[in-house]
């Protein structure tokens, strides 16, 4: 008799279920603060509790296909219309579905590094092959390197990844790279999670009505404050959406989920009002900590700053071990760039990032 391990596809062969010990540690002691996740520090809206509280009372019922919700995204976006919308929970299975559809084993997906930990995850589930090219960290910044990525181009590539705005740098990639990007014909997929706290001006919804291989993922985790409900989604091209959605699980999303999402963009003002107290706390701490000798700091377009402390000389692991021994999680960042000073933070409450602000200070110039 085979033993059981025979029959599992050999690409899942020592991968392990993802665990975010960050985000169990914050459960297991709810004393401390979060500012690891990227989670919005501001509950649900009273028009999003709202919804949330008559569906669950329909929760005996099957969900539908989200018409009205895709409905609502097609014309916030400007396209054409639910045909070029498709849900996920969270954006999280859009790229397991996109990977899936897209990807076989030994087919190649380009991230730029650093990046979001979920395009590598998806890309070993189904056997590829990552090809990770970095952005180019010069002058106290890090930049995109279009170039690089078309160079790692080859015929196995089957996916191109960029984050707009990139997590954890923060910035954007010029938009004439995008289209040089897409003009190769490959997939390219913009994850764009964050780009609410920039303004849709910054997306490049635009180009799925240019180019069939353009497929753009968002959230509602992020400047929608939804993240416990896992809500995503992506537009592309309607042909596109309707061949990845052949892979869909049948009633992925659930139906508190989906009109909670709906309330959640309806509510222009609440939207409005977060993307307001993010980014004015945002420009408060890096003000506030810009003037740390050594330290360097990201302007960032999201809800999260990733720092350098290398010529401080104390490393980023340490900073954060400290944090969480004054009762705050911050997030770690592996060494890269010949640099073992990097952490990064996420917006919190006002009271939070005071906090922050004093104890990163401290830390540097204690």
């Amino acid at each position: 008799m085979k033993p059981m391990a025979d029959y599992f596809v050999p690409w899942l062969k020592g991968q392990k279920m993802y665990v975010s010990s960050h985000i169990e540690l914050a459960w297991k002691q709810p004393e401390l603060h979060r500012m690891m996740s990227n989670e919005n520090p501001n509950p649900p809206s009273k028009k999003v509790l709202e919804a949330i509280d008559k569906y669950a009372r329909m929760a005996n019922r099957y969900p539908d296909q989200g018409l009205v919700v895709r409905g609502q995204i097609a014309e916030i976006n400007g396209v054409a219309g639910p045909e070029n919308v498709m849900l996920g929970n969270g954006s999280s299975e859009i790229y397991d579905l996109i990977w899936r559809s897209l990807v076989s084993p030994g087919d190649e997906v380009i991230q730029h590094t650093p990046c979001f930990g979920i395009y590598k995850l998806r890309c070993a589930a189904v056997g590829g092959k990552l090809v990770s090219v970095p952005m180019i960290y010069r002058d106290k910044q890090l930049e995109f390197d279009a170039e690089a990525i078309l160079k790692a181009i080859t015929p196995k590539t089957k996916v191109v990844v960029i984050a707009n705005p990139n997590n954890p740098t923060g910035n954007f990639m010029a938009s004439p790279d995008y289209v040089r990007i897409a003009e190769t014909g490959v997939p390219l997929v913009i994850d764009e999670a964050y780009v609410e706290y920039a303004g849709l001006e910054r997306s490049q919804v635009g180009l799925t009505k240019k180019f069939k291989n353009v497929i753009i993922t968002r959230t509602l985790s992020k400047a929608y404050g939804l993240a416990g409900l896992r809500f995503g989604y992506l537009i592309a091209d309607r042909d596109v959406v309707a061949t990845i959605s052949a892979m869909l699980i049948p009633w992925n999303v659930g139906t508190i989920s989906m009109w909670a999402a709906s309330a959640a963009l309806e509510d222009a003002a609440g939207l409005k009002e977060r993307v307001r107290f993010n980014n004015e706390q945002t420009m408060l701490i890096e003000e506030s900590l810009s003037e740390i000798p050594g330290l360097t700091v990201f302007h960032s377009y999201g809800n999260y700053i990733l720092f350098d402390g290398k010529a401080t000389g104390k490393k980023g692991k340490d900073m954060v071990e400290y944090a969480q021994s004054r009762g705050m999680i911050f997030r770690p960042q592996g060494d890269m760039y010949d640099s073992d000073g990097w952490f990064r933070i996420t917006i919190g409450s006002e009271e939070e990032n005071q906090m922050a602000v004093d104890l990163i200070r401290d830390f540097y110039l204690g």
